[in-house]
């Protein structure tokens, strides 16, 4: 694997970081842009709150730590996801709706899109935290950054139990959006899980692959 300083862009300033800045840039544009007229305003703020303090602390904490290219890739595809959903609600998508049409689909399943993607984009970050931070190595680097993506899963259900018991009667279908599946917590929980198990996995799979190439026939 690569060095720390190379594993995590030590090497690079802010200010010659080109590919990041595009990338902050492109992010401010689709956020503005999604914060235009959203269907529902209050779980606009809601969702958009959460990403805003993930964003905010990527920031304040860029000169301690400082994740690759790839890894703020990964988390712009997620927080692009996320922000579209929070424009036209996780039920009322335009994919759910022609969903809906063509398919004639009793419920929204970009909310489970979402939730695969936060495992399956996420893992790759928390995996450069335990590695440069906690010096993590062998099959422990792998298996925790799955552990955490279930935690996190976990704690973002609470939050939306909690958002629906602050906003009172009706709240579970704004926040919770079980959309008649008493399972749909602990599906959810199930996806981010599964998408953890496939990046790592996929990722496991290229290094022992590039390790073998590698080695003297």
């Amino acid at each position: 694997m690569a060095s720390n300083r190379k594993w995590t862009n030590a090497d690079i300033p802010f200010t010659k970081n080109k590919s990041l800045q595009v990338m902050i840039f492109i992010f401010i544009i689709f956020f503005g842009v999604m914060a235009i007229s959203p269907t529902d305003r209050t779980q606009w703020f809601g969702y958009s709150l959460s990403l805003v303090v993930v964003f905010l602390i990527l920031v304040f904490t860029y000169k301690k730590f400082r994740f690759s290219n790839l890894s703020y890739l990964l988390m712009l595809i997620f927080f692009c996801l996320h922000t579209y959903a929070a424009h036209y609600t996780y039920e009322g998508t335009p994919l759910d709706q022609w969903l809906k049409t063509n398919f004639h689909t009793h419920r929204s399943y970009y909310d489970r899109v979402v939730h695969f993607a936060f495992g399956l984009f996420f893992s790759f970050p928390f995996l450069e935290i335990f590695k440069s931070k906690f010096k993590l190595r062998r099959i422990w680097l792998y298996v925790l950054p799955v552990v955490v993506i279930l935690s996190f899963s976990a704690l973002f259900e609470i939050f939306e139990m909690l958002g629906a018991l602050m906003a009172g009667p009706g709240g579970e279908e704004k926040f919770v959006g079980m959309q008649g599946d008493i399972y749909d917590t602990q599906k959810d929980m199930a996806l981010g899980f599964l998408g953890g198990i496939v990046s790592m996995g996929i990722l496991a799979f290229f290094l022992i692959f590039d390790k073998k190439k590698k080695e003297p026939t």
